[in-house]
């Protein structure tokens, strides 16, 4: 259905294609979300893998984040997208975006997020000191258990900080997936000033998106914050 243009300003203009720019940052979101969960679940085995597991491992997994974190987004988002075996498969009815085009682009960032994140985390692990693995492994439990149960809770609470920045790259990254035909909110946004007649809502449209970001950005890093000091490890416990 074509938007409803209101007459007069660029402002009223935008204001009337207001559910052209809230599917477009539900887009984001959602791509955002599920983005740095792809990362976070990959991410936190390369970390520790640089950390514990033998050279064997550690070597190939250390190769694949420096390939990863080495090539710009827009390369990883168009070789997946022509390479992965991934059919077209519509869109989603509640979002209007194209499901390959958003599964290739969750791939992307989410591999490339995976790369950072494993950083974060292998830095959150060595900065536990040694001897609660000891202390872990003493009491009966294996290398992976230890991990699991001892490892993982306190440098999930120390990488905090670090997801923070991760979490702001990657919803700033979102937007390269224009190029491949993803619906986010750069791309609706550019298809309103794009639409004969409107081509003076530019700036406008601009700042409003940038408000977006902003607002997006500055609410969640918040609310990691507060996160962070309702889990925050007490000094001297590690």
């Amino acid at each position: 259905m074509d938007p409803i243009v209101l007459q007069g300003s660029d402002w009223a203009f935008i204001l009337s294609n207001w559910d052209q720019l809230l599917l477009g940052t539900a887009v984001t979101i959602l791509l955002t979300i599920s983005s740095l969960l792809v990362g976070f679940l990959a991410g936190f085995p390369a970390g520790a893998a640089e950390v514990y597991a033998p050279g064997w491992l550690r070597t190939p997994v250390n190769t694949a984040g420096v390939i990863l974190r080495g090539t710009p987004i827009v390369v990883l988002i168009f070789l997946f997208f022509f390479l992965l075996p991934i059919p077209q498969l519509g869109t989603f009815i509640i979002i209007d975006a194209k499901v390959k085009a958003f599964v290739v682009a969750t791939i992307a960032l989410g591999l490339r997020s995976a790369a950072y994140q494993a950083q974060v985390f292998r830095g959150a692990i060595q900065s536990i000191d040694e001897g609660q693995m000891e202390a872990a492994r003493s009491i009966g439990l294996t290398k992976i258990g230890a991990i699991r149960h001892v490892i993982f809770p306190q440098a999930v609470r120390r990488s905090v900080p670090g997801f923070q920045n991760e979490f702001t790259i990657v919803l700033k990254d979102t937007s390269i997936a224009f190029a491949i035909g993803l619906a986010e909110l750069l791309t609706r946004s550019e298809q309103l000033y794009l639409q004969p007649g409107h081509d003076s809502a530019v700036t406008e449209v601009i700042i409003t998106i940038s408000v977006i970001y902003f607002v997006l950005t500055f609410t969640t890093n918040r609310a990691l914050d507060a996160l962070e000091d309702r889990y925050a490890i007490p000094e001297g416990s590690a």
